[in-house]
Order: structure tokens, then sequence, then C-alpha cells
């Protein structure tokens, strides 16, 4: 637990800080506090200080003691950074929790929480913003040299201005050149960053009343353009207190011109105004709705059972109108005067909610995700710190953000992979986290899913959790209608064109024809998996891991989806010099190839990681497509996650085989759950929907599973697998992984590692094996699962033994240059 003692106003009393250093060390360490600032530090602060020979960081307070270091003499802090603590105990106690639950250090949970505005380094990067527009009256001598630099140099190292100031402690004057707007931060060289401006209208004091108004529009009689954009004005500024010059032009169909001429007559008068760079705050909507009544039922049982439990999960079908249940407790929380953490899976997903959402929240509500840059992420950090957010929409990162309050937790889509974080350290599950976070202050957390994890749904019937459950669709909307068709079978009767069944074709054609809209998945990217030589068998792989390259039409080149490494695509086999090269199976840019071919007159879109990249590609495809661009949408499993189409009829599913063989204990489940939930994309409003799921094997039990929407039977059929073979829920698993660059020197230590874990841990060894992809990145695997009962076993002292092997491992010498990677619950 985190331990404080409060500063003396004696100057004479002697303070020690701990701090949290961005690095991976596995201890805090401690630094004096000059006596002039005893009353000036405080537990969550940032101070800088020196570590090791040269390099200086901004470190977080994390105790505040009388007593110094027994083993090395304490350095005296640099300087204070903050006038009040940038991180409160709350997120203290949860970094000391993720650095134990997840085996990393304090310093790792640090780098992956605070936004790189925060964390300042020797190493971090300086771009100049906008420096046309600065007042340089209102700058000191330091920051007009600072800026004076930027304009020679596009970017300067931290340890720069270090040296051209001729001080250390550079931090406080880059603080207020931050503060002031005038520098971006970044430890990423980053695009220059710009004020987001607006132009507000208003309209002059000689026209604001009645008759003022009457000869205004008299006098434009002769210029109609420019009495439209006073009539838009007008009919805006009966519900709107700021009009922004762009809203005037929507609402009248005025050009930009007849807005110019006005305010050069100096009708209207133009101010430009910097807003906030978060999307639609400048924006104020209000909207309202009514629940169903099955609706209202899971609301009152979720508040029934939140009395009992302080994790509930709700298992409601899709389209069953959960988010609008989410919208009612979350009401209730503000009104308590409580923050609110809304978690969604994907940043893809923000858009949509966050529409949804700023209806009843307005100004209130708040976006975090890493699409935002730096300066973003800072801002809304800043503003919750404020309390100027009540409410956070965001993907898994938000759960480090420093709420005053939090009341409610909603973790919705909760079985999705995507809140886990594979790498880098901490490997955290957002979910399991945002529960600890829940308990940390006392809030409630609400879990909700169509599929839910195996886990959650069998602690929810182990009475772990409360259990609500909401089956019946939002306005007695039924369930699409799902069909499956033997792909072997057509291809024996000829039925087959490319990759689409004669059933398939003929659903999409009749869906274009009646304007309604098609959804199909392939979970694959790129447009060919695999060029292969046809004479001596030579595949394409990436030269630094070991993967074959998949081909992208739209980059014309091989690319490797795990290094990013690129090459031009094969003419001649480089093995053997044939010219016979064959393309083996597709992703989504060779399924949209052949339906232009098939079916010519259909609009087609494209939704995957290509397609999408950019802070708005996503919302770009998902607004075309809603707003009937595109007939058919041809995507990768982010077409599943809790998108909403009132148009879509048709669902059609490629090739299921791919989800249900994947070599992985989880495979079934997730199929189950991509399957149902792609699915749940058909009519979802006022039309029944159509999915056709093609396959070799239709007779499959997740196929069948999927078609009779039964989740409780394949939830039983996976608990009872998973129990005989020792996996989640019944067992927790950690996986380490043993990389160098040689095969050889892995290959001996990932064996020596298991060895002295088995003295301590037995029979729960299992390995080393070569995963899936052996080779990353020029570093050769070797990976260690541990299997640790729940039942009877305390799985702190094996994280503790495990600990303990590791660090006599690393401290081993035939062990130099090896990593090892620990993920605890890898799935």
């Amino acid at each position: 637990m985190l331990e404080f003692t409060e500063g003396s106003d004696d100057v004479r009393t002697t303070l020690f800080v701990e701090v949290v250093l961005p690095l991976a060390i596995s201890k805090t360490y401690t630094y004096r506090v000059p006596s002039a600032w005893n009353a000036d530090v405080a537990v969550g602060m940032r101070v800088i200080v020196q570590f090791g020979k040269n390099k200086v960081y901004s470190a977080i307070v994390y105790n505040i003691t009388q007593k110094a270091p027994e083993r090395y003499e304490a350095k005296y802090i640099l300087n204070v950074l903050d006038e009040r603590p940038v991180v409160d105990r709350s997120q203290l106690r949860l970094w000391e929790w993720m650095s134990s639950y997840y085996l990393c250090t304090i310093g790792e949970v640090m780098q992956a929480a605070l936004p790189a505005a925060l964390k300042l380094a020797s190493e971090t990067r300086i771009i100049a913003a906008d420096l046309n527009s600065v007042d340089r009256s209102t700058l000191n001598d330091k920051e007009f040299l600072i800026l004076d630099a930027l304009e020679v140099s596009p970017e300067l190292k931290v340890s720069d201005i270090v040296k051209l100031l001729g001080q250390k402690t550079v931090f406080p004057i880059l603080k207020r050149l931050f503060d002031k707007g005038l520098i971006l931060i970044s430890e990423e060289i980053a695009p220059k960053y710009k004020p987001k401006v607006k132009t507000f209208i208003s309209l002059h004091d000689d026209y604001t009343d009645d008759l003022g108004r009457k000869l205004l529009l008299e006098m434009l009689s002769n210029a109609p353009k420019q009495q439209d954009g006073v009539l838009g004005y007008l009919q805006l500024h009966r519900r709107l207190s700021r009009i922004t010059k762009a809203a005037i032009m929507e609402a009248s169909g005025c050009g930009a011109a007849s807005i110019a001429a006005l305010i050069k007559k100096g009708i209207f008068i133009a101010k430009e105004r910097a807003v906030s760079r978060l999307d639609g705050e400048d924006i104020e909507l209000t909207g309202d709705f009514k629940l169903s009544e099955p609706q209202l039922k899971a609301f009152d049982e979720i508040n029934k059972q939140f009395k009992a439990k302080n994790v509930v999960l709700l298992h409601g079908v899709t389209a069953s109108g959960k988010t609008q249940v989410y919208i009612r407790l979350i009401e209730e929380a503000v009104a308590k005067g409580k923050n609110v953490l809304y978690l969604l899976p994907e940043i893809a997903l923000t858009t949509q909610i966050t529409e949804r959402l700023r209806l009843h929240f307005g100004t209130k509500l708040g976006v975090y995700h890493s699409r935002f840059n730096d300066n973003e992420r800072a801002e809304v950090w800043n503003k919750i710190l404020n309390n100027e957010y009540q409410v956070i929409v965001g993907a898994r990162s938000a759960v480090f953000l420093p709420f005053p309050a939090l009341g409610l937790v909603v973790v919705d889509e909760e079985h999705e992979t995507s809140y886990k974080q594979f790498d880098p350290a901490p490997r955290y599950h957002a979910r399991d986290t945002a529960i600890y976070l829940g308990h940390i202050h006392g809030a409630n957390v609400l879990l909700g899913s169509a599929t839910p994890a195996v886990e959650s749904y069998y602690n929810a019937r182990a009475g772990k959790y409360g259990l609500v459950e909401l089956k019946q669709r939002f306005g007695d909307a039924t369930l699409p209608e799902i069909l499956t068709v033997h792909i072997g079978e057509e291809n024996k009767k000829g039925n087959m064109s490319s990759y689409f069944s004669s059933t398939l074709l003929q659903e999409m054609g009749n869906a274009i024809a009646q304007r309604q809209q098609v959804i199909l998945f392939q979970n694959r990217r790129g447009h060919t998996p695999l060029l292969q030589c046809k004479t001596c068998g030579y595949i394409a792989k990436c030269i630094h891991c070991d993967v074959s390259l998949t081909y992208h039409k739209s980059s014309g080149k091989l690319h490797c989806h795990y290094c990013g490494f690129s090459e031009d695509p094969l003419q001649v086999c480089p093995a053997c010099g044939s010219t016979h090269i064959e393309s083996k199976g597709f992703g989504t840019e060779k399924v949209e190839e052949e339906l232009e071919t098939l079916l010519p007159e259909a609009r087609i879109g494209r939704l995957d990681l290509d397609s999408t990249r950019g802070k708005h590609g996503f919302d770009r495809v998902l607004n075309a497509f809603d707003e009937r661009v595109y007939d058919i949408l041809v995507g990768t499993q982010m077409v599943a996650k809790g998108l909403d189409f009132g148009n879509v009829s048709v669902i059609g599913i490629i090739n299921a085989d791919g989800l249900i063989n994947y070599p992985d204990f989880r495979a079934h489940e997730r199929a189950f759950s991509l399957l149902a939930q792609v699915s749940g994309r058909a009519g979802r409003r006022d039309s029944n929907g159509k999915v056709i799921i093609q396959s070799y094997a239709p007779q499959h039990r997740i196929v069948q599973q999927v078609i009779a929407n039964d989740y409780e039977g394949m939830f039983l059929a996976e608990v009872t697998e998973r129990k005989i073979y020792a996996y989640p829920p019944f067992f927790r698993l950690f996986r380490l992984d043993v990389k160098h660059k040689e095969q050889h020197a892995a290959h001996d230590a990932a064996h020596r590692l298991a060895i002295s874990l088995r003295e301590v841990l037995g029979h729960r060894v299992v390995g080393p094996e070569t995963p899936l992809v052996g080779r990353v990145r020029n570093h050769y695997i070797f990976s260690i699962l541990l299997k640790v009962e729940r039942a009877g076993t305390s799985v702190s002292k094996v994280k503790e033994l495990v600990k303990t092997v590791l660090l006599q491992f690393e401290a081993s010498k035939p062990n130099r240059g090896v990593r090892v990677q620990v993920d605890v619950d890898p799935y």
C-alpha cells in the first residue's frame, strides 16, 4: 500500500521522494528534495531528475518520506514541474496492481498510462506549433531563444535545448511554452500541430431588434444570396448561442463570397476563435427516448444486482438495445455527480457511439484513444483532472485516466480480443483492469455482450458477478434467417462463381434491386495471402519473420503483417527460375475485385486495416456506407464490432472454416462470437435479414449453434472441454516467450528456463515449443506455457516463484542477450 508522510513547513526537515521513472526498472528510485521545495512536492506530481550519467527525466512522485536510501546516496531533484498532482493515488494503486498482476515494472505501466506530452525526457522531441501567430513580447529571453532555434530546425531534442540554454532544468520552460500552445511535445516525429480555429459570426448591434432586421432585409433586396445568408443566421440564432460561418453557409445555401461581402459591409462581425481539438465540442445537441419493456426490466434488474455485486454481466442479443440501457445508467451516475468510463474495444466504434451519447451528455462527454495525437490526449487528461468531463468514451488506454469520482464503468462488447494489449508491456486486458479500477473507486462495473467471454459468463453463473439477460431485439425486430451453403457441394454442381455461391449472389442481387445493402465478411485483409511457385513450391516469405508475404493490390507490393517489410511481387521464382507463379487464398481486396466483375452495377466499399488508415479513415468508410454511397461493404472482423446500419438485409460469410479451425483453445468460442456478431448486423431495424454462411463443414457444431442462437450450448460444450484439457476458466495461463537472434541460443535458453521452472512448479510447465510464428523481426521464439489450477493454488505465490526464477535466469552468464517476455492471461 502507498504510504505518505506530509511535508513539514520547517525548511530544516530533510525530505526524500520515491519516484516512478518511465523505464523498465524493477523498483522506485529515491531522490532528495531541496529544503526550499519541501512545501511544493506532493504524491502524483512530476519532478525533474537525473538518472544515469547524463539522462534527465520527468518522474512521478510515488511516496514522500524522511528516510534516506540505505544502499546509495540520494541525488537532489532538479525541479518540481507541477503545481498540483497530474496522477492521483487511485491511479498509483492501479499501476501497482498492474505491475504485480501482469509481471512487469511500474515504470512500464507509467509509460503506457501517461500521454507522451506529460512524459518529458532527454530524448523527447520538441516541435514548433504555428510560430507566425506568436506575440513575442509575451516571451522571456529563454522562451524566445527556444522558439528562434525551432525556426531554424524543425525539431529539437530536450538534450539539444539543455545545451542551447546551458542549464539542466529546461522542463519548466518547455511546460510554459506547451501550455501557451507554442510547441508540440512528442516522443515520435509528428505532423506540425496547429490549433483548430473556427470563424464565428454575430450580427451588428444595429440589426438585433425587429425594426433593424426589417430594414436590413429591405436593404439587401438586390443581393438575394446575401439576404439568404442573413435569413440563415437568424434561423440558427433561435437555437444556437454560437454560429459558425460554415453553419450559415449550410443553412442558407449561400457561398463564402456572400458571407465575405456581409462582413465587408459591417453587417456580420466575424471572429476567429481557437476551439477544442476534440471533435464536436462546439456542437450542442439534445435527444430523448423511452426504454422498451424488456429494456426497462433489464435496467431495473441491473440496479438491483448492483446492490449485491459490484460487477454485473448484461447478456443481450444483438440489436436488443443495450446501448440505450447503458445511457440510462450513465444518466443516473452523472446526476449523482459521478464520473463514468464507457469502454469500447475498437477506436473505430467510438464515432458511432459518441454521436449517440453526445445527444444526451453534450459537452460533459470526452473521447480518449490512441489515434488522438499527444497534445489531444494531454488535453483530455487535464480536462478530466478539472472535472470538465463527466463521461469518457474510450478504447482500452482510457482505463489509465485520472477520474476524480468514478461511479460507473461500462465495458461494451466485453468479449472482444481488442481489449487485450499484446505488445509492449504491460500486456494487460482492459476488461479485467477496468474491474479492478472499479474496485479501487468503489464503482459499479457493467460488462455487456451478445456473446460474452466464456470466463465472464462462467463467473456470472458461479455467482461471482451478477447476471442480467436481454433476449429480445429492440422494437420486436426478429433475428435474421441464417442459411448455410456447402462450398464443396456447390463446386461439384458448378454453382460457385469465384468465391461466391449461387445462393449468395442471388441474395445480393435481390437486396441491391430492392435498394437494400449487403455486408460481406472475409477475415483476411490484402489481395492474395500466398504467392507460390507452381514448379518447385517456393513461397514468398518475409526476410525478418517466418510468415508468408501477402500481396496488396492497393500498393502493388508484397507485405509482411508482422514487421511491415515489403517487396515487389514475384515475377520469376528465385529458387528455380520458373515464371509459373500462382496465387493461393484470397483477402478483402480480392473479394472486392471479383465482385466488380460479377456485380458490375454494385457500388462496393472495403472496411479493413488498409482502407481505414489515418485518424478519420474508419469514419469516412462508415459514413459513406450509412449514406448509401456503397451497396456492398466487404470487411474483416471490423464489420462485426457493434456497427448499426438500418438498411442492411444480407450478410455473407464467405468462408467460415478459417475461423473454426484456427489452432487455439479459444477458436470455437471466437468463431461463434464472430459469426453471431456479424450475423447480428442484418435486419436490425424495420426489416428481417438473411445471413448466408459458406463453409466446407456446415454441419459443424459451431455453425449449427450460431444458426440456433444457442450461446448456452456453446458455453457448456466449451467449459466441458476446457476442464478436461486444463484451460481457463479452471486454470490460469502464463506464457513466457524466450527470444534471441540466434536460433540455437533461443532454443537452449528456453530449455534451461523450462528446467528451472519445473523445479518449482512441476507438471504445470508445458514446453518449450515453437509457436505458430517462430521468428518475428529476426528474433527466434520458443514459448513456455504455465497452466496453474485456480482451485487450491495461490496464484500470487506462483508469480513470486516465476519472478525469482526469471531473476536468476537473467543473472546467469549463458543467458546474456536472451529476452524473456511474460504474458499473463495470453488470450
